[in-house]
């Protein structure tokens, strides 16, 4: 057992921090209150301290790229297939990088975390915790979404090989899609009559999940013409969407907001390194908030370190970011992003015990992360 006691606790639900005490039991929150005594448990005085929800990152490549080696050892890109739902982030996943160790002294607990942007379909994300030796005991969702890519990307890698217009993209997804529902319907029937049945088709099978809305699309769309491409064929299809960068989601932020999808604005922190990004500016979290919009902050890691994401939300905050929206962007916003809300995203009985203590304003970068606890246990 642990017992947090005395520290201002932001559950990240709740507006305003209250001085509370945090019970721990078995990895889950048990009891949230004051004045909690438990025999036995070790007990951290917190008094003084701000006490916050894990920081998760909804759109991360962290574990997959290669670090420190170069893109020798990156695993979060298929260059030789520019359809390829049947992979999954999970078997690409380097649990043992010393970046993820990096992450988790900073406060970052959960990523959700899979392939990149070079294909139109590259696989499937995986939310999981950022300690641990083997990935098969980090996972928090196995499978969360399945990412799907629009813009320059896809253009830029597969020019020679297929893809050369935003118009092939977007016939490449549909054509993905209208395959995967007929594949459905026929399975459906063959419940009945198995010699309707489909022959086993690998990639058919991986895009299931997002026919049957058990998992979102995750689509990368930097641009206003991108996301909405990317809307209007999550309409088609009646299939669910999230939107991943958003860079010029401040330009539409009344059509997003009325669209009603999650968004993920970032990696914000860089410089206009293609025409796609001429119109980022860390204004745009704000905007989509205040317009109504579910908004999460992403580094994108590895394109800005993982352990600057809470730096991320706090470029958010002095471009005009209400400070409790952005701690909403790294925190219960992101997990309800990637479909873990139920387990992590704020301080909640129930949830998993994953719980930051700094000695100040987690947005002030002068503030210093005192301890970092995962599932009850301290991060070292």
């Amino acid at each position: 057992m642990l017992l947090i006691q005395g520290g201002s606790v932001h559950d990240g639900i709740n507006r305003e921090a209250k001085v509370l005490d945090i019970l721990v039991k078995d990895g889950k929150i048990s009891k949230i209150g004051t004045k909690i005594s438990a025999r036995g448990a070790r007990v951290v005085d917190a008094r003084g301290l701000q006490v916050y929800p894990g920081f998760i990152d909804a759109h991360s490549h962290l574990g997959l790229d290669g670090y420190g080696i170069g893109y020798e050892g990156a695993d979060y890109n298929e260059l030789n297939d520019i359809i390829s739902p049947q992979l999954r982030g999970i078997d690409g996943f380097k649990p043992m990088q010393s970046h993820l160790r990096q992450a988790a002294l900073a406060g970052v607990t959960t990523v959700n975390t899979g392939p990149g942007s070079a294909d139109v379909l590259g696989g499937t994300f995986t939310a999981v915790k950022t300690v641990g030796r083997r990935v098969d005991d980090m996972v928090v969702r196995m499978e969360t979404a399945m990412k799907c890519a629009f813009g320059e990307n896809p253009k830029r890698v597969y020019r020679d090989k297929g893809d050369s217009s935003r118009m092939t993209t977007a016939a490449k997804l549909r054509e993905m899609l209208f395959k995967a529902r007929e594949y459905a319907a026929r399975k459906q029937l063959a419940q009945e009559d198995p010699a309707k049945a489909p022959g086993f088709d690998m990639k058919l099978e991986a895009l299931l999940p997002v026919i049957n809305r058990q998992m979102p699309l995750k689509a990368h769309a930097h641009t206003t013409e991108d996301m909405f491409t990317a809307l209007r064929i999550a309409r088609e299809f009646e299939v669910d969407i999230t939107l991943e960068h958003v860079t010029e989601g401040h330009l539409i932020a009344q059509e997003l907001a009325e669209a009603g999808v999650p968004l993920c604005v970032g990696p914000s922190l860089t410089t206009a390194s293609k025409f796609e990004l001429r119109n980022r500016t860390f204004e745009t979290p704000a905007i989509l908030a205040r317009a109504g919009c579910q908004v999460s902050i992403t580094t994108d890691a590895p394109v800005i370190p993982q352990e600057y994401l809470s730096l991320c939300a706090a470029l958010a905050v002095k471009s005009g970011m209400d400070p409790f929206d952005a701690l909403q962007a790294i925190t219960i916003n992101a997990a309800r992003h990637a479909g873990i809300a139920d387990k992590v995203g704020s301080l909640e009985i129930g949830k998993d015990a994953d719980i930051v203590l700094i000695d100040g304003d987690c947005f002030d970068v002068a503030a210093r992360v005192v301890q970092v606890f995962i599932l009850g246990k301290e991060v070292e």
